[in-house]
């Protein structure tokens, strides 16, 4: 089966431009990947394609987290710091989605388990100072020998889309300058097994949203336990589990971003001020293209899989590709993958270049991307018919993936609302 790629695209050069020699240049739009984009691309689809996808099946069915495979991804660099870095400081914004997309094509569950740690990395990245940067970063990944993964616990059993209503609670103790931590999260990714442990508590209830402070767990800490692990209908080979924090002790640099700022955001917060951002939301608004091309790896994935079968498959004497019904669905999901692509590129885009989603740019690509992926991996199945349904063709388990996708780090119904509040002006309920 033909591979496609992130985007099919001319080649061209985003530096050329009409007019005289010897002239400025003009600078011009173009959508055109470069070289380096092209290159680090074609290397991930690479591992996705030789390592992720034959291990794909195994792993959703033991529903364990792939550790070999992670540390084949840690060998070649593509699971690092370094590498982690490398694709998220590209000037463009969007190499890392495009890394998310090819990984998660070769498969959603493996990708997590390799992808997951990067959320603890937003929040420590979003929230913390350079020096926890430096300590904490390296940490959440450990070494090419010994890999580690990390965690970011923000939901409760009561405290979903509602994230004003945590009750994790953190107390600062001034005399040992140790924070106090305690509570339950709920279904975090890596909970219980992460080497470093991100998590957003309540220091202040009274101001609900805008009292919450983000912490680092380190490794070993006492009091930090793992719950339940979640046996999930899709994502099986990435590790899901409840955390519970009874009387864990911190010290004080282990709140990010330093005490300082937080009596500073609290204090603006009692006078009524207008803040920049709840800890968590500040994470989500980082990582919502990321998820959305993640969803657009899935759909892509069923999408070329149902393309090939479809051209094979034979009924009443021609490919099924040959009818209209079989044909037009597969250009409807074609077109949707690469409308949900755009809109994921455009609001990376912004995200690197400072701008502000002043339309929710951010919750319109991942909105867009999950609902995508659920349409298309459900097509999928139809167009392949009862061998979709089962488990010996993958767009079974792409479907049973593709579905989170409407549901965690913001559900379909919260992203509209956000949008929607963003366009009226209006705090819709």
């Amino acid at each position: 089966m033909e591979a496609v790629t992130a985007a099919e695209l001319p080649e061209t050069n985003p530096e050329e431009s009409e007019g005289e020699p010897g002239e400025p240049s003009e600078p011009v739009f173009s959508l055109a990947l470069t070289q380096d984009q092209k290159d680090i691309r074609d290397w991930v689809h690479g591992f996705a394609e030789q390592t992720v996808r034959p291990a794909a099946a195994e792993w959703d069915e033991r529903e364990e987290t792939p550790w070999p495979v992670i540390q084949e991804a840690a060998k070649i660099g593509l699971y690092s710091l370094e590498g982690i870095a490398q694709f998220w400081f590209d000037p463009s914004g969007i190499l890392f989605p495009i890394v998310n997309e090819e990984l998660f094509w070769g498969d959603a569950g493996i990708g997590m388990s390799i992808m997951g740690t990067t959320l603890a990395v937003a929040g420590i990245q979003a929230n913390g100072t350079p020096e926890q940067w430096g300590e904490w970063l390296p940490q959440c990944f450990g070494t090419e020998s010994e890999p580690k993964v990390g965690a970011f616990c923000v939901s409760e059993p009561d405290a979903g889309s509602d994230v004003s209503s945590l009750r994790t609670r953190a107390r600062y103790d001034e005399a040992k300058d140790e924070w106090v931590i305690n509570g339950q999260k709920a279904w975090a990714t890596n909970g219980g097994i992460a080497n470093v442990h991100v998590v957003v508590a309540q220091v202040d209830p009274e101001l609900k949203a805008r009292g919450h402070a983000s912490f680092v767990i380190p490794p070993g800490t006492k009091g930090l336990e793992m719950g339940t692990k979640v046996k999930k209908h899709g994502l099986r080979a990435s590790h899901t589990a409840d955390v519970f924090l009874d009387d864990v002790r911190v010290p004080g640099s282990c709140l990010l971003g330093g005490k300082e700022k937080l009596d500073e955001r609290l204090a603006r917060a009692r006078a009524g001020k207008r803040s920049r951002g709840q800890a968590a939301m500040r994470t989500f608004e980082l990582s919502r293209p990321t998820v959305g091309a993640q969803a657009i790896g899935i759909a892509r994935a069923a999408y070329e899989y149902a393309l090939g079968y479809a051209k094979e498959r034979v009924q009443f004497g021609r490919p099924i590709v040959a009818n209209q019904a079989i044909a037009f669905t597969l250009a409807d999901m074609k077109m949707e993958i690469d409308a949900a692509r755009l809109l994921v590129w455009r609001a990376a885009w912004m995200g690197k270049s400072g701008q502000d989603f002043e339309n929710a740019e951010g919750s319109m690509s991942k909105l867009k991307a999950g609902e995508v992926a659920v349409w298309v991996t459900e097509r999928a199945i139809q167009i392949l018919g009862g061998n979709g349904y089962t488990r010996e063709f993958p767009v079974e388990r792409m479907h049973r993936d593709a579905k989170i996708y409407t549901i965690f780090e913001g559900t379909s119904e919260i992203q509209r609302l956000v949008i929607a509040r963003a366009i009226s002006g209006v705090q819709i309920r």
